[in-house]
């Protein structure tokens, strides 16, 4: 008797279940007919028929296995698709993010644009402007030459009087450069008439105001000073005061200011510093120029005597 659950089995590796469980019944069927009907002959072609049976079930299995390797490479294809797919996805993704930017760069350089449009218009109107400035410097420039050449003209005219000028101003100069040498003189006669008057008063002054005794007359003369160069001395002499010798050291001043009584400080006494042990500084005047330069030069420790003081 046939075993059908065993064909089943065999059949459901290679079937799905409904078409293995159908099959194997059929086969049941078919056997039991054979049983009950066939011949010997007719056997020998059932045997026939199972061999081509056998030989059909050994095609479909190797069909069988085509589409299942087949199925597996769908299958890894699938997976591959997949991937694809994502990667895809991913790029789709950076795309559009891309794309984003692009779009907002491209909102920036719309506004660019219109910024340089407007900054274009600007530049127009300036450029506008500038032309016209351009012609009216080129006008101010013609005017400008027109009165060059006028003032050329002038020039001369002026070159000429300038040579008139020069001859008089030299003239003027020779003139006053007598003058000044004449007024010298005339200072120096005034001068040289004061320290003479001091010569003469002085001593008794010296001795009534700061008892001072002069050992010689007073003189003008020439030292060497502290550097070892000439220096003139218009008013010098030697003296005494409580038992101590000094030096009487002045010169004359027609008007006394303060510049003067500095300049005497510059040019005499720091000069005379290390030469004499003590010096007693004179100043003789007809008159101060400043209210204040007798104080002034009292304050430094100078002596201050006036024309009106020699009578």
């Amino acid at each position: 008797m046939l075993n059908t659950f065993n064909i089943y089995s065999e059949l459901k590796t290679v079937l799905d279940d409904a078409a293995a469980r159908k099959f194997a019944h059929l086969l049941g069927e078919m056997c039991e007919e054979i049983q009950n009907t066939v011949r010997k002959e007719d056997f020998s072609e059932l045997k026939g028929v199972m061999k081509e049976l056998a030989q059909a079930q050994k095609r479909t299995e190797n069909r069988m296995e085509e589409l299942a390797q087949a199925q597996k490479r769908t299958e890894n294809r699938m997976e591959e698709l997949a991937e694809a797919q994502k990667r895809t996805e991913n790029r789709m993704e950076e795309l559009t993010e891309a794309q984003k930017r692009t779009e907002n760069r491209m909102e920036e350089l719309a506004e660019a644009q219109k910024r340089t449009e407007i900054r274009v218009g600007e530049l127009t109107e300036a450029q506008k402007r500038t032309e016209i400035r351009v012609e009216e410097l080129t006008e101010a420039q013609k005017r400008t030459e027109s009165r060059v050449d006028e003032l050329a003209v002038s020039l001369k005219e002026l070159a000429e009087a300038q040579k008139r000028t020069e001859k008089s101003l030299k003239h003027l100069a020779d003139e006053h450069t007598e003058t000044r040498k004449q007024l010298g003189g005339i200072a120096n006669t005034v001068g040289y008439r004061l320290e003479d008057l001091a010569y003469k008063y002085l001593p008794g002054l010296l001795q009534r105001d700061h008892r001072i005794n002069l050992k010689e007359r007073l003189i003008r003369k020439y030292l060497r000073d502290n550097k070892g160069r000439d220096l003139e001395i218009n008013i010098l002499g030697e003296g005494i005061r409580d038992g101590r010798s000094l030096m009487i050291v002045g010169e004359s001043k027609s008007q006394l200011s303060k510049n003067d009584v500095d300049r005497f400080v510059k040019k005499r006494l720091l000069k005379l510093e290390g030469i004499f042990p003590d010096i007693f500084p004179v100043l003789v005047t007809y008159m101060i120029s400043q209210p204040d330069a007798e104080e002034y030069a009292k304050e430094k420790g100078i002596a201050v005597y006036y024309s009106y003081d020699f009578v």
